[in-house]
């Protein structure tokens, strides 16, 4: 069965291949993006690892993996934008974050968000508080070219229920993912850099071809992991092998 044909109502049947672990963001400085993306709904624990990288782990009472890690790069992937998370803010507007150092890409218009981006220029939406919901990252997003097909592709490595909206598609009920919604927006345009932000999996089966056999694209095989590998529309993510 080819990776397009995969649809939510298999995926239900099937084992997910791999766990969410996260995210990991290439950065010029980690230190100064930690404290911000921190603020913005990514951790209360940083961890300095040895290899330069920092680990934001989850706050008190967030999910276990809503994770951020922040590797060192002097010159970091070009796209800051393809693969995004969605905030809720704590207030009516984005002032604590522009204090920290984002920028206003764009204020609410049609759509009742703004685009903001980090400190690195990054670009994020964030959404006024209207309810009792928790401020923090609900959602991620991917822009894609064929939503509906990627969504039920990452169904099938992650588990969760595939939702049509439109032209474009959610993944909601993955067992380990962290948010409310993996979201995939249509756009028209071709990837034509890699992702600064990637995914984090952990991998169930040793052999990391259980993934390309499944439809992705090895681009590191190193002897043990940490794996680098790319989704059918070429989004860069990694994985280890559980334990």
């Amino acid at each position: 069965m080819s990776w397009p044909s995969l649809n939510a109502e298999l995926s239900a049947y099937v084992r997910p291949i791999a766990q969410f672990d996260g995210l990991a963001l290439c950065s010029r400085d980690p230190g100064r993006l930690a404290g911000f993306w921190s603020m913005a709904g990514f951790g209360g624990l940083r961890h300095d690892l040895a290899d330069g990288s920092l680990r934001l782990d989850p706050a008190s009472g967030r999910p276990k993996a809503e994770i951020m890690r922040l590797t060192p790069d002097p010159a970091p992937p070009g796209d800051a934008d393809r693969i995004h998370p969605d905030i809720r803010l704590p207030g009516r507007t984005p002032a604590p974050l522009i204090a920290a150092g984002a920028t206003i890409v764009r204020p609410p218009g049609d759509d009742p968000w703004w685009v903001l981006a980090d400190p690195e220029g990054n670009t994020f939406c964030a959404y006024a508080s209207v309810d009792d919901r928790p401020a923090g990252v609900f959602q991620l997003v991917v822009k894609c070219r064929q939503p509906l097909a990627l969504a039920n592709w990452w169904s099938r490595v992650i588990g969760g229920e595939v939702q049509r909206e439109g032209d474009s598609a959610v993944l909601k009920g993955a067992p380990d993912f962290p948010w409310d919604y993996l979201a995939f927006d249509l756009v028209p345009e071709t990837r034509t850099a890699r992702s600064r932000l990637q995914w984090h999996l952990l991998l169930r089966d040793p052999d990391p071809y259980v993934l390309t056999h499944a439809g992705a694209t090895m681009l590191n095989a190193s002897p043990g992991g940490p794996w680098l590998l790319a989704d059918p529309e070429g989004n860069a993510f990694s994985a280890v092998p559980v334990g």
